[in-house]
C-alpha cells in the first residue's frame, strides 16, 4: 500500500453508518485514505487494531456493552501510536471529554458534513487534535485547577519535554532534542498531554505559562 494513503479502521455497531462510512473514505477522489477493516463489536476494536496496525481508529462512543469509551482507552493504552477519533450521535460535551481524556485524539459529531471528515483524520495523523469549539470552551474550564496540579507533579524529564511543546517545537525537532526516534518523540509528548490532563499542545503550552514554566529551551 502507498505510505502516502492514510490507514483506518472503523468501530461502530450501525451497519448502514459504518459501511457508508467506509465507501465514502475508499473512495476519495484523491485517495488519500483506505479503511482496511470495520467491526461492529467495542470488544474487538483492540484486537482489530492488533491485526490490521492502522494509523487511525473511528470509534463510536455509544455502543453495546463494553462500549466505545472502553474501546479508546484500551487502544491508547496498548497501541498508543495509533490515532483515535471519536464519533458521537449527539452533542453531550461530556462524553466528549470522557473520549479525550480516555486519550482520543479528536472528537466528531456524527452529523458532520461527510466532507469534512477527511481534513481531520489527516490533521490527526499529523499530530494535530482535532475538538470542536464547544468541546474546547468546556475543558479550558474543567482542566485548569487539575491541570496545575498536575504541572506541579511532573519530573524534571516532564518539566523539559513541556518546555520543548511549548516552545512550539514539532515532534522531529522534539526527537532531535531529546535524542530518540520521532516515534517515541510522538509517544511521550501524548502521554504528557494525557498526564496533564490536556487534549493539545496548545493546551499544554498555555498551562506551562500560567505555571510559570515558560523560559529558555
Amino acid at each position: 500500500m502507498d505510505d502516502d494513503v492514510l490507514t483506518v479502521v472503523l468501530v461502530d455497531d450501525h451497519q448502514l453508518f459504518s459501511r457508508g462510512l467506509e465507501l465514502l473514505l475508499n473512495t476519495d477522489p484523491e485517495r488519500r485514505v483506505r479503511v482496511l477493516a470495520r467491526t461492529e463489536h467495542a470488544d474487538k476494536a483492540l484486537e482489530l487494531v492488533r491485526h490490521h496496525r492502522p494509523q487511525v481508529a473511528i470509534i463510536d462512543l455509544v455502543m453495546p456493552p463494553p462500549g466505545g469509551m472502553a474501546a479508546v482507552d484500551e487502544i491508547k493504552r496498548h497501541y498508543p501510536d495509533v490515532c483515535v477519533l471519536a464519533l458521537s450521535g449527539n452533542d453531550d460535551v461530556s462524553s466528549a471529554i470522557g473520549a479525550l481524556r480516555n486519550g482520543a485524539d479528536g472528537f466528531l459529531l456524527k452529523s458532520s458534513e461527510p466532507d469534512e471528515l477527511i481534513p481531520p483524520l489527516l490533521a490527526m495523523a499529523a499530530g494535530v487534535s482535532v475538538v470542536p469549539p464547544p468541546v474546547i470552551a468546556a475543558l479550558v474550564e474543567s482542566w485548569t485547577k487539575s491541570g496545575q496540579r498536575a504541572v506541579s507533579d511532573l519530573t524534571d524529564e516532564e518539566v523539559d519535554l513541556l518546555r520543548l511543546v511549548a516552545a512550539g517545537l514539532e515532534s522531529l525537532e522534539i526527537a532531535e532534542r531529546l535524542h530518540v526516534s520521532e516515534r517515541t518523540a510522538k509517544q511521550r509528548v501524548s502521554a504528557l498531554l494525557r498526564r496533564m490532563g490536556v487534549t493539545t499542545r496548545v493546551q499544554a503550552a498555555a498551562l506551562a505559562g500560567r505555571c510559570g514554566l515558560l523560559g529558555d529551551c
